[in-house]
């Protein structure tokens, strides 16, 4: 199976050292990242660090080296606790509101990206979740590609091309197809970023980049799996919900 690497909650103002260390591991391994870019963050939980003057000279530069950009939401700040068609998580940015709340969120986030030269045909959303609504307004606003879903390969969808993530990193590279290793750089400790770089070293050839993840033919999925992606994520979701509140109780 070959596997392309997404990193979420990309802010001006998220931890650098570990994402210059995950950086100059890419590198030394050739692998080229997604990166989540949260246009106007208003999550708390993500301003971990200093704010960084040149952030939007920094992500140019890694366009230049073959590095991939996402719309991750607007604000990164969950308005409703819907699931949507993807519930691996019961809150969401998007998944509930009217359209015109849902378009004037998008626009705002694509106007900010494009001041800064900044153009994604690719939409990650916060927490995964998304609906019907989100996904006529993601294509009438030009987006081509969004990074969710399970499946060994991409599909069609509402006129989208899903790019489907992992649905467990211990079997990323099992079988054939493709899926999306899923990173969090947020406060990861060595001992983690050692494990990545563990994990490069040992599929050198699993990796691809997001411009050849895009340029695998897609093919148009019906109601079963949907249906069954739909399941998936809502067990994942409840399993990972169970093993916090058993985490919380001991």
């Amino acid at each position: 199976m070959k596997a392309a690497v997404r990193l979420d909650d990309i802010t001006p103002d998220m931890d650098w050292d570990s994402f210059e260390a995950f950086e100059a591991l890419c590198d030394r391994f050739g692998v080229c990242p997604l990166l989540g870019i949260v246009p106007q963050n208003r999550d708390p939980k993500l301003s971990v660090g200093e704010v960084r003057e040149d952030f939007w000279e920094k992500i140019r530069a890694l366009q230049k080296k073959g590095w991939c950009v996402a719309m991750h939401g607007c604000h990164h700040q969950y308005r409703t606790n819907l699931g949507g068609l993807f519930p691996l998580n019961r809150q969401s940015e998007f998944a509930g509101l009217p359209e015109e709340e849902q378009r004037a969120s998008l626009q705002e986030g694509l106007r900010i990206l494009d001041f800064h030269g900044i153009h994604p045909e690719i939409f990650m959303a916060p927490g995964h979740t998304f609906d019907r609504t989100t996904l006529k307004v993601l294509k009438e606003l030009g987006f081509r590609y969004v990074t969710d879903g399970y499946g060994k390969r991409p599909y069609v969808r509402k006129g989208l091309t899903f790019l489907p993530i992992s649905f467990l990193r211990s079997r990323l590279f099992s079988g054939k197809g493709y899926g999306t290793l899923v990173l969090h750089l947020n406060g990861a400790s060595k001992k983690e970023l050692e494990g990545y770089g563990q994990l490069f070293a040992a599929h050198r050839d699993g990796f691809i980049t997001w411009q050849e993840y895009m340029a695998v033919p897609a093919k148009k999925r019906g109601l079963p799996g949907n249906g069954a992606e739909y399941a998936m994520a809502f067990a994942k979701g409840l399993a990972g919900r169970a093993r916090r509140l058993l985490k919380g109780k001991r």
